[in-house]
């Protein structure tokens, strides 16, 4: 790790030297300007992680100097110095975003706590701002894999709607088409970037829980609320929050929800006080809503209220050519991941690839690739290496023959949930995938049959 950068901005030549010898002193690396201009040049020709600045300056004031500091790098944190404390000074300096106000004469030590904080403030802020890149890069829209005419329309419109104000998106399509990695994307490459993405599968928790895991709750709300808890919406204050599939959500918290969208404002459990946030909410089915609107199990309001900028996600199996380049994408990853050396797909591999219906979409096919590279024997991936659901294409009316005196269902889920943990050795990450759930889903279902 590199040492600290300071930079002291300061006309008094005794001030300047006794500040760099502590600095010094306590490994910092220490450059110093004797007037506002040469320290703004400095920091031009430089990267600094504090500047230690004086109110008053022979050329230009030190709040003149943190105003053109904060156009310039807003990560930077300013220790404003000066011997003429007043609170108009102080006041203005905070406001322009300086960290702390400290008078002279200082008492050294505790100026070096102030400076410590200060750096680490400093260090937070970059790993912050380094975070937030990563993930811009990671969830850029060139990350959504397609060039079929469908897809093309998609990324238009989410980047759109990204770029827009809209407060609710939907987004609709079929298990595994990738409906968590296009809301992160339509955050991520928004102006509600710097803010925290918040993500819920409602499928994956009990119905209090859940509702605790929205809108929090307040201390003695029930049981074991021991104490206060904000809930997801007031936590992405200003940012997003996902609500993976929501068709699954309790009859309740639909009502709950309803409210919260049309007034921006929520109660959490307990509570008495109307809380308002601001967040985008993206909510997300791969459930017929028509269906269950008419059969009864979700509301018709609410569904208006949501489907104002509905988004289909289309399956893979309408989507032509993108099957290759997608497979040819996870079998270069897989590939670098694992280090088995260059791995291509035979002309009869992408064939079987292309024919296949994919019914479990994107995510079947990530999962299909990762298998094929991990076992095949040779550079070359054929036909053999692709396990395709044979079981699934042989039967199309399900997985399992229904018997004329029925079946106990929750005790096939559990079986194929065990059985699904056998195979990876309990590797809860894989073993979702076989079941083409989310991790969260599984281990809900783990916990429902007390599987551990």
């Amino acid at each position: 790790m590199s040492k600290p950068r300071i930079l002291i901005i300061e006309d008094e030549k005794l001030i300047r030297w006794s500040l760099r010898e502590k600095f010094t002193e306590e490994g910092y690396i220490v450059d110093e300007a004797d007037t506002g201009r040469d320290g703004l040049a400095k920091l031009e020709q430089s990267i600094f992680d504090l500047v230690m600045l004086d109110y008053k300056l022979p050329d230009i004031t030190g709040i003149d100097v943190l105003r053109r500091i904060r156009e310039q790098d807003g990560d930077i944190v300013v220790l404003m110095m000066t011997a003429f404390s007043n609170v108009e000074d102080a006041v203005e300096a905070m406001r322009l975003g300086a960290f702390d106000y400290v008078g002279k004469p200082f008492k050294m030590n505790e100026l070096m706590l102030t400076v410590e904080k200060a750096l680490e403030t400093t260090q937070l802020k970059r790993e912050v701002r380094d975070f937030r890149e990563t993930m811009r890069r990671r969830f850029g829209f060139d990350q959504i894999l397609g060039a079929c005419p469908a897809m093309i329309e998609l990324f238009g419109m989410i980047k759109d709607v990204a770029q827009s104000n809209a407060s609710t998106v939907f987004l609709r399509g079929e298990s595994g088409t990738g409906k968590d990695l296009v809301a992160k994307a339509i955050h991520y490459n928004s102006a509600r970037a710097n803010r925290p993405f918040m993500n819920i599968t409602c499928t994956a928790i009990s119905e209090m829980l859940l509702e605790s895991e929205l809108f929090g709750h307040e201390r003695g709300a029930f049981t074991d609320a021991k104490q206060q808890k904000k809930g997801l919406f007031e936590l992405a204050g200003g940012g997003t929050v996902f609500l993976d599939e929501v068709g699954d959500m309790p009859a309740k918290l639909q009502a709950k929800l309803l409210r919260f969208l049309e007034e921006k404002t929520f109660r959490r459990v307990g509570g008495t006080q109307d809380i308002e946030v601001d967040v985008r909410i993206i909510a997300a089915t791969n459930r017929d809503l028509e269906k269950l609107i008419a059969d009864g199990g979700f509301r018709e309001d609410l569904f208006y209220r949501l489907n104002i900028i509905p988004i289909y996600l289309p399956p893979l199996r309408d989507r032509g050519k993108d099957v290759q380049t997608i497979a040819e994408h996870y079998v270069d990853q897989f590939a670098d991941e694992f280090r088995r050396g260059p791995r291509n797909l035979s002309d009869a591999a992408v064939r079987k690839l292309r024919q296949y219906s994919w019914p479990g979409n994107v995510r079947e096919l990530r999962n299909a690739l990762e298998r094929a590279v991990l076992l095949s024997k040779s550079p070359l991936i054929e036909p053999d290496d692709l396990a395709l659901g044979e079981v699934i294409e042989s039967r199309r009316d399900g997985l399992y023959d229904l018997p004329n005196e029925g079946v106990n269902l929750h005790a096939v889920e559990e079986a194929l949930v065990r059985k699904a943990l056998e195979r990876t050795n309990h590797n809860q990450t894989k073993a979702a995938r076989l079941l083409h759930l989310t991790r969260d889903q599984l281990r809900y279902r783990m916990e429902r049959f007390g599987i551990v």
